[in-house]
């Protein structure tokens, strides 16, 4: 029996990949009697490759190399932390006009990143292979931003400079053409507004706002507009004093959006978190090396004694290995073919329940629409007896007026009769609302076509044949046949652009009709989420999601639900067979089904399947 309970649980075991091995085993134990010595070397190998594994864990850390890393590290961040202060500095001290003295102190980063990819390459740490790469970047990336922070801030520094000598180079020009100007106001006009441009281009630098950004931009707009006649002298310095401003105007947005960028860069952040889990890392591994080598003490006299009971007890089994062999395998072909007729069985009956819940649900989805047609149809015919009064009437009215010498009376009654007919059609709207009965028994009769489409789509090849076949396909056409199950549920698809695989198409559509239809049940609210979603796994493969934000599955039979037999579902509500069956025909065309699961949040399935499947995959 405990042979029988594990061939049930190796799903992927076939006749053939059973018998091969037990089969060669017979005939090398029948050629040769040293089998059972055999399998003893294999196990002395090992044990032995055992207690190599232990005694290279029960090495101790180089401390030599940590401690050189980490010193790299802290050289990092000293840089980091005077990059930051040096921005700062030039922050407050560029705004004055003056260029402020900074020291390059990144020379060093280049050939402190090379040493630390050396040191990563040496040292055997997950920590550092996964988190020096970001570093390097975040450290470059930086690094780019401050020369390029430095650059915009010499420029800005340099036409402030500038600006400070045209208020006083202004102001002189201004006295100069004071006795060549008869319109002394407007000399005054323009010293007042060149001190008041300084004003906001100093403060503009200082807080680049937009609105003081505006006031600098109208105060040069005045000022150029005062410059028109005014003497050379002052004309070529204001002209200049205006080109000034445009570049301060020009360099501005852009040191602040360096520094915005510099001040955010994350490299002190990133260089701390490495620093504390390398560290982190160096003692756990030591701690590690502590703990297996009482595990290498231990194992040795542990091995001493097995290998003593095993040389006692390998003389003593020998002679029984082959009628044990023989024995055994006859349990494991006679379980093996109990075990294929049952599992086809099983596999119809769960198909036979699947199809009868698919019929009962898509029955239901055509009684909807059927009825849109039959109520269209019935009032259709309710108002065809004043359709077809109208055109009786009609018609004798054409055919008084087509008479030679009609009589007045009857033809002005008759006239009234047929307007009266009309102008009843008319305020009852009658033709609008046969247009519309029309258009909803339409709307009905496209209902149950695309119900039948996809009915006809979702069954279409037999089970054993393979072609090509899109899984987003696949994938519609078993929604709209579980439609019945997801009414109260909002759908999200998520198709990305997937080329098309070869496969069994109806063995893949029960499966997705069977994730399908246990997302739906798992969400007990009344409303919730389902979200379907294909991507391209890698050049050779495809994946499918699908997602609930449902009850989710508890950690302790996350391992059983791809089991025969296993379910959480009432007794009559499930036979445990859908998921077991949904792996086995992933397995069998090559891919795999996992699942991410989390109590009161959802549950996710994934599908992974290739473009072509193996040729050892048995699709029949």
């Amino acid at each position: 029996m405990i042979l029988i309970n594990k061939l049930m649980a190796k799903k992927s075991w076939d006749s053939q990949g059973l018998k091969a091995p037990v089969t060669a085993l017979l005939q090398h134990a029948r050629a040769d009697g040293n089998t059972r010595l055999v399998l003893f070397i294999i196990g002395a190998v090992a044990l032995v490759v055992l207690l190599g594994f232990i005694y290279l864990k029960s090495q101790g850390v180089d401390y030599r190399q940590q401690n050189e890393v980490l010193g790299y590290l802290r050289e990092l961040k000293e840089i980091d932390a005077r990059w930051d202060l040096e921005v700062l500095r030039a922050r407050v001290e560029g705004a004055s006009g003056k260029a402020p003295v900074v020291a390059d102190r990144g020379t060093r980063v280049p050939e402190l990143l090379r040493r630390l990819k050396t040191a990563a390459a040496d040292i055997d740490s997950p920590v550092l292979a996964r988190g020096l790469p970001v570093l390097v970047k975040a450290v470059e990336q930086k690094t780019d931003l401050l020369n390029r922070y430095r650059a915009s801030g010499a420029t800005v520094t340099q036409s402030l400079g500038r600006m400070v000598d045209f208020d006083t180079e202004i102001a002189g020009l201004v006295r100069g053409a004071w006795q060549s100007v008869p319109q002394r106001e407007r000399l005054v006009a323009i010293e007042s507004t060149s001190a008041l441009l300084f004003a906001h281009v100093m403060r503009y630098t200082a807080d680049p706002t937009e609105n003081e950004r505006k006031n600098v931009e109208m105060f040069a707009a005045d000022l150029r507009k005062a410059n028109s006649g005014m003497p050379s002298g002052l004309s070529a310095g204001l002209a200049r004093m205006d080109e000034t401003v445009q570049q301060i105007l020009g360099a501005k947005p852009v040191e602040n959006e360096l520094f915005q960028k510099v001040a955010m860069a994350s490299t002190g952040p990133r260089i701390d978190s490495l620093t504390d889990a390398f560290s982190t890392e160096t003692a756990n591994t030591q701690i590690d090396s502590e703990r297996y080598r009482i595990y290498l003490i231990a194992y040795a006299g542990a091995l001493l004694i097995l290998t003593g009971w095993l040389l006692s007890r390998l003389a003593v089994s020998y002679r029984l290995l082959e009628s044990r062999v023989q024995e055994r395998t006859r349990e494991l072909s006679n379980a093996l073919h109990q075990l294929k007729e049952s599992e086809a069985q099983l596999i119809q009956t769960e198909k036979m329940s699947s199809l009868g819940q698919m019929v009962a649900g898509i029955a239901h989805e055509i009684n909807t629409p059927l009825a849109y047609v039959k109520n269209s149809l019935g009032s259709v015919a309710g108002k065809l007896p004043e359709v077809k009064k109208l055109i009786v009437e009609t018609n004798k009215l054409l055919r008084l007026m087509e008479a030679g010498s009609p009589d007045p009376e009857r033809l002005q009654a008759k006239f009234q009769s047929v307007r009266e007919l009309v102008h009843h059609f008319a305020e009852q709207q009658a033709l609008a609302e046969l247009g519309q009965l029309a258009t909803d028994g339409l709307y009905g009769i496209d209902q149950i076509s695309e119900i039948v489409l996809n009915l006809k789509n979702f069954s279409r090849l037999d089970r054993s044949k393979v072609s090509s076949f899109n899984l987003n396909e696949g994938l519609d056409s078993a929604l709209l046949l579980a439609k019945h199950e997801l009414k109260h549920l909002t759908i999200k698809k998520n198709f990305a652009e997937i080329p098309a695989i070869t496969c069994s198409p109806s063995q893949l559509n029960q499966v997705f009709l069977n994730l399908i239809n246990n997302a739906a049940q798992a969400i007990e609210t009344g409303t919730g989420e389902l979200t379907l979603t294909t991507r391209v796994e890698d050049a050779q493969h495809v994946a499918v999601d699908i997602s609930d934000n449902g009850k989710g599955i508890p950690p302790e039979i996350m391992s059983k639900i791809f089991d025969p037999f296993f379910t959480t579902k009432a007794v009559g509500k499930g036979t445990g067979l859908g998921l077991s069956i949904s792996y086995k025909i992933i397995e069998q065309h090559g891919g795999k089904i996992s699942v991410d699961s989390t109590v009161g949040k959802g549950t996710t399935f994934t599908i992974v399947l290739p473009l072509t499947p193996p040729v050892t995959a048995d699709l029949e």
